[in-house]
This record gives C-alpha cells, structure tokens and sequence, in this order.
C-alpha cells in the first residue's frame, strides 16, 4: 500500500494525541459560528479532547440545520468563514445549501481516489453533477488533488459520454455506481471500444452485482460515503472489508433518536464531527445507519472502519444518487387540492433504480402530476392514482423496497 499522507498510518496512540489537538480547535471553530455558538451553549473547547467528551455535546440534525437556514440564510449562521471568503455557494435539494472553495482536497475525497488507483496521467470522466449540488465540484477537487485531467461531464447525453470518453481517452469514470454501465452499454450498441479501467463512485448503494458486472469488463469499481455537508466520510480501499472513515472527520454511531454511542458492531446512526475549520459541523447526524467494525483494514490504514451504507434512520431515503426527503413529499400533496396523501416508492430494476409516486386522488389522468413530482423531488419518476384513502395508515411517506444484502 502507498498511503496518501502519513495520517492514514498513525498509532492508536498517535491518533488520540492529534485528537486531544485538532478537536479543541474544530470546537473553538464552531463557536465563532453564531448558528453553531447557540447550538452548543456555554463551553470551553480546551475542554472537549476525547471522543468521550466529545459524546456529551448535543447532536445536529439535518433538521436543525434546515430551521436554521431558513432563519438565517444561506449557512444558518453554522459557518465559521464569511461568506465572501467561499468561492461557490450549492444549493441540494430541500433546499438545503452549503459551501464550497477550490482549496486543495477541500472536500478530502482525493484520499478515496488515490486509494483507487487514480492519479496521474488518468483522465477522470466526471459524471456527477455540476448543475447548483457540489458532487461534481467535490470530485473534481478530488481529481486535481491527485494530478488527474478531468472532465466535466455532468449527467445525462450518454451518447456523447461515449464519444468524449472515446476520443479524450478517459480512463476513469466518477459518478452514481449505475450511470457508467449506461454508458457502457451504449458504447456496446455503438461498437466503441472504452478505455476506463477505474471507476470512483458515490451517491448510491453499489450492489454486489453492479460491482461483478464492471470487473468483468475489467473495471476496478470502489466506492465512497461522502455527503454535501461533510465532504468525505469514509471509502474503500484494495481490501474491500469494510470502509475506512476518513482523517479529517470523527465518526461516532448512536442510538438512532439520541447521541448515545452504541457498541461496536452493532447498528446505529452515523454521527459525524467535521475538522474543517471553514465550516466544522459538530456531531452532526446524517441520518445513515451504519456500525464499526472490530480491527484494522488489511490494506495497512489504521482509521476506524464502518461496515458502510445500512439503510437510513429516518424515512430519508437516496434514489437515483438524490436524497427525497418527508418534507418534499408533503409539499407534493400541499401542492394539489384534491391530493388526499402521497407514497414514493424506491425499487430496482436491473441495476437502476426506479421511483414511484403513488397519489390518493379522485383525478383520473397521471400526467396532471409529473411536473409537480419532478419540482418538488428534484426526480422524474412513474405516478400511479389511487383513490382515497387506499395508501395503508402506517405513518409511511416513503418506503424502499430495495434489497441491499
């Protein structure tokens, strides 16, 4: 193994003592943050240099940080940097927003691509998306930040993905784990030859599957968890046993509804402190489910290790690398007087994943809602009428029914 930097081999001894360092500093960070002062009430950061007394700050929710935008926009006062000082401000859906700099590895996922084999002299066909959410921007910092040539293909037009990937020779491909098997498929139906041999991907499960498929085209697919808020939390390496949590966070996983930590091993929400002193959002929690796995990582890095993605803790749910959220869905039946409620229901087909709204009316024609979902999910997806008072009264806004074993 050919780590990143010296951080991804530290002791256990030597992680703790650089904790004791750098955690005062993010706290004292956060409490030059308004929105973050008042959240964290009276404190002295000196104080808060273990992950134990790290446990005893209240959690952050998604919640918490939408109320707070919306009283103060954009950051809801959780930013430690002026605003003037971010050279871009994303908007994800919700809305939600966040920020941005083009610093290097800002968002710390040129570790994950270096882990995969990417670097220098690779070309990194980016299909992530570059339009207002900062996926693409966050890989193509990535990129940069290993010596790689991108480039910027956003989503979509999966014809001339196969014609810029021909022609520039890209090697790598970063985006959703399904998108690259469209392309490849339609290189197939164009008799074009592919040169990728590396895929980074994120914003969605890698099914087992999907992996088998890629490497027997002789693709290495690895994957990472990151998230808008956070940057990089954790990823693969050569290994695969597990992913790796990433240097520049701490990762707690607790007591869905609390910020008790669980036992390792066992199953509980992803809880995440971010070094960052831009933007160092403390424990917050992101709604993942997910556990710690006992030991090391057989590739030689030291850091903790998550078993991954496990499902959410909330109704919360990523469809198509795109979180749908409870409150979308309400807007959805706001939207329609004669809407009684609504289901959005994510499913598999193949190797893609299909939404589904279901809608309680006595309206008889689909097509009167599929701009109303596309506006408020942020997703195209089938609409299916139903009439009132047919969804079950289970309390469920949103339900998966993907298989992820």
């Amino acid at each position: 193994m050919t780590a990143f930097d010296a951080l991804e081999t530290r002791t256990d001894d030597a992680r703790a003592a650089d904790m004791a360092r750098d955690l005062p500093l993010a706290i004292a960070a956060a409490m030059r943050a308004p929105g973050l002062a008042a959240h964290l009430g009276d404190l002295s950061p000196d104080q808060i240099t273990s992950r134990a007394a790290l446990a005893r700050l209240p959690v952050l929710r998604k919640s918490d940080l939408v109320s707070a935008q919306g009283a103060q926009p954009p950051f809801g006062g959780l930013n430690a940097t002026a605003l003037r000082e971010f050279e871009h401000v994303f908007q994800s859906p919700g809305p939600i927003y966040e920020p941005g700099r083009t610093s290097p590895d800002w968002w710390r996922l040129g570790r994950f691509l270096h882990a995969s084999g990417v670097g220098r002299g690779d070309i990194v066909q980016n299909c992530f998306s570059y339009h207002l959410v900062p996926a693409g921007m966050m890989f193509e910092n990535a990129a940069r930040a290993v010596g790689a040539t991108v480039l910027p293909a956003g989503t979509g037009q999966t014809e001339l993905q196969v014609i810029a990937a021909r022609d520039i020779g890209a090697t790598a491909y970063a985006g959703t784990p399904d998108f690259l098997k469209i392309i490849l498929e339609k290189a197939d139906e164009m008799g074009v030859a592919l040169a990728i041999t590396k895929a980074v991907v994120g914003g969605g499960a890698l099914f087992p599957s999907l992996r088998a498929f890629y490497a027997d085209r002789g693709i290495t697919c690895r994957q990472c968890y990151a998230t808008a808020d956070l940057g990089n939390v954790a990823y693969e390496s050569d290994a695969l046993d597990g992913m790796i949590v990433d240097e520049g966070v701490i990762v707690e996983i607790v007591r869905p509804g609390t910020g008790d930590p669980v036992p390792e091993g066992e199953v509980g929400e992803v809880v995440v402190t971010g070094l960052n002193p831009d933007y160092p959002l403390i424990r917050f929690a992101t709604g993942d489910l997910s556990a710690i796995l006992s030991g090391q990582s057989p590739c030689g890095r030291t850091n903790m290790r998550i078993k991954g993605w496990m499902g959410r803790a909330d109704q919360t749910t990523k469809i198509k690398g795109m979180f749908v959220r409870p409150e979308q869905v309400a807007a959805l039946v706001a939207h329609h007087d004669e809407v009684h409620r609504a289901r959005v229901i994510a499913e598999r087909d193949g190797e893609k994943d299909v939404m589904t709204v279901r809608i309680e009316t006595r309206a008889a024609n689909p097509a009167l809602y599929e701009e109303t979902v596309l506006s408020t999910l942020k997703l195209r997806g089938k609409v299916e009428l139903v009439p009132p008072g047919s969804l079950p009264n289970d309390g469920l806004v949103i339900e998966d029914l993907r298989r992820y074993d």
